[in-house]
């Protein structure tokens, strides 16, 4: 789509419309989008084959059994996406007052902070600001947040600023833990090169663990008796004693609080830091609900008022 038709588009065609095609890329089918809509298959084609004329190309390739966006469709997703953000900011700029709030927040996060840290954020958000409702996807894996019409991604990496839309909400370094029962057993690693004697628990695709050596990223390959697709089951069995694992520090830090693990401090390398990220899908204006989100998520995962990390120090 050239300037010439985006700008036209842009103000003379119903949002409504722009809205649609966004349910359609992020649902992967024309039925599953008309039930997010609320509305029938049949207007759904209706309405996207209008927009299609106006655009004067394709959106969609479509067969009996599959959809996916045209190359056409592809170029005018994050026009659609930064669209409706602007109609949504000229909306809050005017209905965010006494009344806090408004509009659909929506999220997505891992599991694990998903639920330990991102939900008791919304729910404060909720009871501070009743006209606000919030859509909450919680997966480990990778979401295209543009396509599925998501405000923020909370995403744990190792990023720079630059290599996405992010800002950095708090430090997660990895975290080398066991439980005290394990340790009174079988003792504990010293050095890197001891974790080859002892059963390590690791995440899928994980076969080796990440640690800085003089200031040089220095990986170690462990192995054990168990290995698991997700940080629950690793964080329970290490729980359970099976062997030593490597996790960052904000899947564990409650149960190390509680005394159900023990951090390892290795005297020879230190771990991975990494951090939590807020991803959003576009740099232009961002919906007041979500800069809230953003400032009460990182208020949570940092200590009071010295703005020092909520992490434990190196021993």
């Amino acid at each position: 789509m050239d300037d010439k038709q985006y700008i036209h588009y842009r103000y003379n065609m119903d949002l409504a419309d722009v809205a649609l095609f966004r349910a359609i890329a992020s649902a992967g089918s024309l039925s599953a989008a008309a039930r997010q809509m609320d509305t029938t298959p049949m207007l759904v084609s209706r309405r996207l084959a209008a927009l299609e004329a106006e655009l004067g190309g394709r959106l969609f390739h479509r067969t009996t059994r599959s959809l996916s966006l045209t190359p056409e469709g592809e170029a005018f997703l994050p026009h659609a996406v930064a669209l409706l953000q602007a109609r949504d900011a000229a909306f809050d700029s005017v209905s965010s007052g006494a009344s806090g709030l408004t509009g659909v927040l929506k999220i997505t996060a891992p599991n694990v902070i998903g639920h330990s840290v991102v939900v008791p954020v919304v729910a404060e958000l909720i009871a501070d600001n009743p006209a606000l409702r919030v859509d909450l996807t919680l997966s480990d894996g990778f979401i295209d947040i543009a396509t599925a019409g998501l405000d923020v991604a909370v995403r744990v990496a190792d990023m720079k600023p630059s290599d996405l839309i992010a800002t950095r909400v708090a430090d997660n370094p990895f975290t080398l833990i066991a439980s005290p029962g394990y340790v009174a057993r079988f003792g504990q690693p010293a050095k890197a090169e001891d974790l080859v004697s002892h059963p390590c628990i690791r995440l899928h695709a994980m076969d080796s663990w990440p640690f800085m050596h003089g200031g040089e990223a220095h990986r170690v390959r462990i192995g054990g008796p168990l290995s698991a697709s997700t940080v629950d089951a690793v964080r329970a069995a290490c729980i359970a004693g099976v062997g030593i694992a490597m996790l960052t520090y904000w899947d564990v830090h409650e149960h190390i609080a509680r005394g159900e693990l023990q951090r390892i401090v290795l005297a020879d390398v230190e771990p991975l830091e990494v951090g939590v990220w807020a991803v959003f899908p576009t740099r232009n204006q961002m919906p007041a609900r979500v800069r809230v989100f953003i400032d009460a998520l990182r208020g949570r995962m940092n200590a009071g008022g010295d703005g020092e990390p909520k992490l434990p120090r190196r021993a």
